[in-house]
């Protein structure tokens, strides 16, 4: 059976997308309370033992460490992932959240659109969920680094990854970044373009 690494998904109950389907679902967080299968944070992932995972999912975690520690999470991705493997990330797009607020005239309190936790404003996107984070008291929910579609695909060529897709849409940037070259069962399954 295929496995994929949910990095900082907190819990099993969020959902992962539906090309998981079939995967076992192990998920690895710094935080006990949600019951991680793997207990450690993903600066350390070189530690584990190498080559394990078919995929590893990341979304909105990245952000959550500073500019100079996302080489060493990514590459503890790469460590991780199989070589025919792959690593799905999802993060704010901190260039489209900027474009935005200078062309509607926002300040940084102003909301930018209603998630299922409420209104999101541009100062939530940039720094993260504020609400969260005073309550929680867990300054790491914080986020240390922004993206755009341009610093995330350099952040992965970085890092060792051969092959990379990205796409922006909604205030997040989503990348898909392989070891080797995907085969055409896998890119249909992402739903990729045919290599030319």
């Amino acid at each position: 059976m295929k496995k994929v690494l949910n990095v900082g998904g907190h819990t099993k109950v969020i959902p992962l997308p539906n090309y998981y389907a079939g995967y076992e679902h192990l998920l690895l967080d710094i935080d006990p309370k949600g019951s991680p299968d793997i207990l450690c944070d993903a600066r350390t992932l070189a530690t584990l033992e190498a080559d394990q995972f078919d995929a590893v999912y990341c979304s909105h975690n990245l952000e959550h460490y500073y500019h100079h520690e996302v080489r060493m999470v990514l590459a503890g991705f790469l460590h991780v992932i199989k070589d025919d493997g792959f690593v799905d990330i999802r993060v704010p797009d901190i260039g489209e959240v900027m474009k935005t607020c200078i062309s509607q005239g926002l300040d940084i309190e102003d909301a930018l659109y209603q998630s299922p936790a409420g209104p999101m404003t541009v100062l939530d996107l940039i720094y993260g969920w504020s609400a969260e984070i005073e309550e929680s008291g867990q300054d790491f929910f914080a986020h240390k680094t922004g993206f755009t579609p341009k610093s995330l695909i350099k952040a992965l060529t970085g890092a060792g990854f051969v092959e990379i897709y990205s796409a922006s849409a909604s205030f997040e940037v989503r990348a898909l970044a392989f070891k080797q070259s995907p085969g055409p069962a896998l890119r249909a399954v992402l739903g990729l373009p045919d290599r030319q």
